[in-house]
């Protein structure tokens, strides 16, 4: 059976970015075209949905690295990426301003990243992975 960890990396990768992405660029994009503000993209459900995607996939990736790699730290780091990007999706709409809760998100979000390109590089460079091969 073949290892899904890498491709697990690169998926929570990108849905860390499009997570970014979402928190970034849609805000520029309304205020320069207001018939963007039709769409239902900035609806909180869309950091729900992400979260349900992002953390089963990022919790998979970053523990099959780690049982290759034995570098816990980048399991942590994931983490708390992940408890960062669940605080601002859950709390952040009802306890803080929107300005905060979109740093969150975006900080949550490039935590996740890093932790699953250092994963994603430990696996590909360690002889001990047998993940890369």
């Amino acid at each position: 059976m073949k290892n899904l960890q890498p491709t697990a990396d690169k998926v929570a990768i990108s849905m860390s970015i499009l997570c970014l992405l979402h928190c970034l660029v849609l805000p520029l994009m309304m205020a320069l075209t207001p018939s963007i503000l039709a769409l239902p993209m900035s609806d909180e459900a869309f950091h729900i949905w992400m979260i349900i995607g992002v953390v089963p996939i990022s919790f998979y990736a970053l523990t099959m690295g780690c049982k290759n790699h034995k570098r816990h730290q980048v399991l942590y780091l994931g983490g708390i990426g992940m408890l960062i990007l669940s605080v601002a999706a859950f709390f952040g709409h009802d306890l803080l301003s929107e300005v905060l809760e979109k740093a969150l998100t975006a900080i949550g979000a490039l935590i996740i990243a890093i932790a699953h390109i250092r994963n994603y590089r430990l696996c590909q460079y360690q002889n001990i992975c047998a993940c890369a091969k």
